[in-house]
């Protein structure tokens, strides 16, 4: 086996960076480079993968031909064939002339198909005649044409995945894979986070004619620390974000907290997993969202009550309890919490009850308990008791109508009645 030297790899082609998973993936792409092997390089997206195949094309003999990369995903696919393959004249509206495809023009070449999970079907076929007899056909033609030509593969999908649900052709996957190589995510590259940043920063700094970004340390450990879903591509427009909007040349560890997105672990919601095959479907997505602000109201009811609690222990603040009245409606049990009482003590206030207890409980609704009392200063039980009285006293103490009159069930007033120890 002939000796790599992957520093010098590096510098080539302008690789930043140190880790074993690295410098393993470009060790692959070396040795595989003088071979005519079709590879198939899988990766994240924004990680990095066109590198790879322009190491693989430049290391090989077929250095001096034609490499074209090519997306799958972003050419439409009632023209990806001619665009592959070229067509004849007249083969279909709008083609006015003959073309050659991309595999004609790269012939002794090498071709680079990014995003292969995105090629339809039929284009699939197509590509794998090209693979096996290295034969193709033109659109709108009956001509067998031969072209030779490396195809390197890329994908940030997981293309057994697509082969199991019928959206990519297995004898194409297995062609393809005959070599893989697979490109860290750069969350896995550790201090390469750092290196890249720095690379960055230098090179913005020259473009925008400013100083370069530097880090403290505890930046720098926040940097390590993110997880950088888009990868490299990601990391680059961080750096150039900073260094044309940052006077601060140097960053902390706050600052950069700025400009990194909170998409790790800012959420108290707990994320939506998808189901396993064969995992209990009855728990959805619904259950955990109303699992959610089910806490959440009873987080804010037991909120309220320590602070109508403490607010009612304090002497002067029945004023303030007068205005903000509203936010206290809706707490159970609110009228046994008694108010502050000293020498000087301030006028009692009392909230309305509203006892909207569960059917078990009390089955319905206290309502309406808004009548005028013979009283003032009398409080909320006082004037429940009085109603109670004067609903049995019309109704020649029957529960039953006296429980209609008020509103409520006549179980509901049997326990009233037992509560204010009324007897009837």
């Amino acid at each position: 086996m002939r000796n790599i030297d992957i520093q010098s790899i590096k510098q080539r082609f302008g690789i930043i960076g140190n880790s074993p998973l690295l410098n393993y993936a470009i060790q692959v792409a070396a040795q595989v480079a003088p071979t005519d092997m079709t590879v198939l390089i899988t990766g994240e997206s924004g990680s990095g993968k066109e590198s790879f195949s322009k190491i693989i094309h430049q290391l090989s003999p077929r250095k001096h031909g034609q490499f074209i990369a090519i997306n799958c995903g972003a050419i439409p696919e009632g023209t990806i064939d001619s665009e592959l393959f070229g067509h004849e004249k007249g083969s279909f509206t709008g083609a006015t002339d003959t073309r050659k495809g991309y595999f004609e023009v790269t012939d002794g070449g090498t071709i680079f198909l990014d995003e292969i999970g995105e090629m339809p079907l039929g284009t699939q076929a197509r590509l794998l005649r090209v693979l096996e007899n290295g034969e193709f056909i033109k659109v709108g033609s009956s001509k067998v044409q031969k072209t030779d030509v490396r195809v390197v593969a890329a994908t940030n999908v997981n293309l057994l995945n697509a082969v199991e649900k019928g959206r990519f052709r297995e004898d194409l996957y297995y062609r393809l894979n005959t070599v893989p190589i697979t490109v860290p995510p750069l969350r896995e590259r550790g201090e390469d986070i750092y290196l890249l940043f720095r690379k960055f920063s230098s090179d913005f700094a020259e473009r925008y004619r400013v100083k370069p970004i530097t880090l403290t340390p505890d930046a720098v450990e926040e940097l390590l620390s993110f997880r950088f879903p888009g990868n490299i591509r990601q990391l680059k427009n961080i750096v150039e974000q900073i260094s044309v909007l940052e006077y601060d040349r140097e960053l902390d560890a706050n600052k950069l907290r700025h400009y990194l997105p909170r998409e790790q672990g800012g959420s108290q919601v707990p994320a939506i997993m998808a189901k396993e095959p064969g995992a209990d479907q009855s728990f959805s997505e619904r259950d955990l969202l109303y699992k959610v602000l089910f806490d959440m109201r009873r987080d804010v009811s037991e909120l309220k009550k320590l602070v109508f609690e403490l607010m009612t222990r304090q002497p002067g603040d029945g004023e303030l309890l007068k205005e903000h009245s509203h936010l206290f409606e809706n707490l159970e049990q609110i009228s046994h919490v008694r108010p502050y009482k000293s020498t000087e003590q301030p006028e009692p206030y009392y909230l309305p009850v509203q006892q909207a207890r569960h059917e078990e409980d009390y089955e319905e609704k206290v309502e309406d308990i808004s009548h005028e009392t013979e009283e003032e200063g009398l409080s909320l039980e006082s004037m429940e008791k009085e109603m109670i009285l004067k609903a049995l006293k019309k109704h020649n103490n029957k529960r039953k109508y006296a429980a209609n009159d008020l509103g409520i069930s006549e179980r509901t007033l049997y326990r009233k009645l037992k509560q204010y120890d009324i007897e009837n």
